[in-house]
């Protein structure tokens, strides 16, 4: 009946509630008379009869003019109701001057009192009671999902009306920490401890599990989540309340859980004067700006005072991306930055050497780089041209233009390395080292971090898709484990640590306890409302089926080379001592490099990297083929058998 009702066009819902009126209007004025005089039919009723047309007939054009009609019944709010109260106010004074008007004496006062409260409760109370049973109880939508909404305060009540108003969603209850606000009910739902959830998701037949706490510290949503883990349901998070304020996310846009929830890292607040010492009134060059890093660099670059901002970027699109993101920055917030894009190769020396000296380039973050360990494991010689050369050229055009502070950012996987890009990126750190110790007109820093959430090699939106896809996820080996940190954070880290640089120096960032692979993909699962399917669940939804490693890839990674590590003035960052050989060596064994990636001899090339980077280890039998091939045996590593890497890969 009720959804019938909800169903009937706008005009013919205003006519139903004006013929209500008509009807509650007239019993509003019997009842008045029956409550003064004490019976059902009083003869004063007789004597004012014509008060039951005339009131009804005065009162609703009133209530038109006052709008009452245009209001919708189920989003009935404290306007509606002061527009009843002004409505019958003015109704028993026009009763009161009609029965003077007509001299018709006789009739009692305090029947305009009754009238008056009566006519109150009549045409308010029936909107309340349509309006609650309307949300409560007609209008649940049977297609919509039924959820839990896991806090019961200001944000939660706001998702709880707007997801009641939207086709997706049908709130069933809340949830909430606070012994205060159980056993009460807020906008028609009961609220329920924590403990009571899983009989809560059985009782009302409940689906997902909506997390409205934007303001919650991140390790206590950590917490939250671990006990929602086991519960056969889909878990939702509000936006955070830094993105609700700014406007870029609504209350009732819920998103899948972060990664950033499940690893529990509350952000540590950045120092003010480390972040601007690099930046404020100077002119900034970010290599590999269209990057996941580069790209958020620029972006924390670009809020503490630059002069200048000149992105770098081999790819025009990834160029474009950027600037066309930061620009529409600089015109919201007036900013006073000159955005320079630029395309360009970190290979091109004179490129780089004429863009800083025509800018007056003083700082240069150095985040171009090929990265996924796989692709530069296949793509050997353009693995190191990029990575080991590019950083070179990049440092000799900064000493060149006189540049004061060049920051590198590099990788854990530089760390008694196991693949090429590894390997290579140590290689780049060893020859920022090299020049630092030969000149010291511009400070080399090296900033050393682990695996960032979201770029584009992240494993998370990776398994996000297959869990979506039902499945399998696809995990290299049960006990791989890394270092997460998210984008934002890494970029402030490498911002603060490379302000902090004397020349030479190795920073490492606190990347906090290592992830279980493993276990990061069993929660998601759990969390996107499905089971995991093993020996110990055969009927589960989405499979973990393991891979194998790829070529290169390790196990777990490592952040320091030497155990040698002290704290700095940042408690999120560390400052690493490590030997470096000498410049004239590492001179030497560039030069030869240069020819072997130039004869595309990737078998030299990686011969050199063993030779060169300490701690380098590759699989048993590629290194007995280059222990081979050093002393002269043929050999082509591309094509040793279960290699991993097809026979022609390795040649290019």
């Amino acid at each position: 009946m009720l959804r019938a009702l909800a169903a009937l066009p706008r005009p013919v819902k205003k006519l139903i509630m004006v013929l209500m009126d008509l009807v509650l209007l007239p019993l509003a004025v019997w009842a008045a008379f029956a409550l003064r005089l004490g019976e059902p039919l009083p003869p004063h009723l007789f004597r004012f009869w014509w008060l039951l047309p005339v009131v009804p007939l005065l009162t609703v054009p009133v209530l038109v003019r006052l709008e009452l009609y245009r209001a919708v019944v189920r989003q009935m709010g404290p306007q509606a109701m002061l527009a009843v109260l002004k409505g019958v106010t003015i109704s028993t004074l026009l009763m009161a001057l009609v029965t003077v008007m007509a001299s018709a004496p006789g009739l009692p006062r305090s029947v305009l009192v009754l009238y008056w409260m009566l006519a109150l409760v009549l045409l308010g109370g029936s909107r309340f009671i349509a309006c609650m049973l309307f949300q409560t109880v007609g209008l649940s939508n049977p297609r919509k999902e039924r959820v839990v909404i896991y806090g019961a305060g200001a944000a939660g009540l706001q998702s709880a009306a707007a997801l009641r108003h939207g086709n997706e969603y049908e709130p069933v209850a809340f949830v909430d920490d606070n012994p205060s606000l159980c056993g009460s009910v807020l906008q028609g739902l009961l609220v329920h401890a924590p403990a009571e959830l899983p009989a809560v998701i059985v009782d009302r037949h409940a689906s997902h599990i909506l997390l409205a706490m934007p303001s919650v510290p991140r390790s206590r949503r950590r917490q939250i989540l671990a006990r929602l883990d086991s519960l056969p349901v889909h878990v939702k998070t509000l936006p955070g309340l830094a993105d609700l304020v700014s406007g870029q996310a609504r209350v009732d846009e819920f998103r899948e859980v972060e990664i950033e929830d499940l690893l529990g890292r509350d952000p540590v607040a950045p120092d003010l004067d480390l972040l601007k010492a690099c930046i404020e009134d100077k002119a900034v060059l970010v290599t590999g700006a269209g990057g996941s890093i580069g790209g958020e660099l620029c972006r924390q670059i670009l809020r503490n005072g630059p002069t200048h901002l000149l992105l770098y970027e081999v790819s025009e699109f990834g160029l474009y991306r950027i600037e066309r993101e930061l620009r529409t920055a600089i015109q919201a917030e007036s900013l006073e930055v000159e955005l320079v894009p630029l395309l360009g190769s970190v290979g091109q020396g004179k490129r780089l050497q004429r863009v800083m000296e025509t800018f007056a380039v003083d700082t240069v973050y150095h985040a171009a780089a090929y990265k996924h360990v796989s692709i530069v494991e296949h793509n050997v010689i353009e693995g190191v041209h990029n990575n080991v050369f590019g950083t070179l050229r990049c440092a000799e055009a900064a000493i060149a233009a006189g540049v004061s502070s060049f920051v590198l950012v590099s990788t854990d996987k530089a760390v008694r390395p196991t693949s090429v890009m590894g390997a290579s990126k140590r290689m780049a750190e060893l020859v920022l080292q090299g020049l630092a110790a030969r000149q010291g007109g511009t400070c080399f820093t090296m900033v050393r971090f682990g695996n960032v959430l979201g770029s584009s090699g992240s494993v998370v939106p990776l398994f996000r898709e297959q869990i979506r896809q039902g499945g399998p996820v696809t995990v290299t080996h049960p006990e791989v484990i890394r270092y997460f940190m998210t984008i934002p954070e890494a970029a402030l880290l490498v911002i603060q640590a490379g302000s902090m640089g004397q020349g030479g120096d190795v920073f490492v960032l606190n990347m906090g306890e290592p992830v279980r692979i493993i276990d990061l993909a069993r929660r998601m699962i759990q969390l996107m409302g499905f089971q995991v399917r093993d020996e110990h669940s055969p009927d589960g939804d989405v499979e973990v089926r393991f891979t194998g490693l790829r070529p290169g890839e390790k196990l777990y990674e490592e952040l320091l080379i030497d155990e040698g590590v002290t704290a700095t003035q940042h408690p999120m960052i560390m400052s690493a001592r490590e030997t470096s050989p000498r410049w004239a060596e590492i001179r030497a064994i560039l030069a030869d490099m240069d020819r072997a990636c130039q004869d595309f001899d990737c078998d030299a090339v990686r011969r050199l990297l063993l030779r060169a980077v300490a701690g380098y280890k590759v699989r048993g039998d590629i290194e007995d083929l280059v222990w081979k091939a050093e002393r002269g045996a043929p050999s082509k590593i591309a094509a040793l058998p279960g290699s991993g890497v097809p026979e022609l890969w390795g040649q290019v």
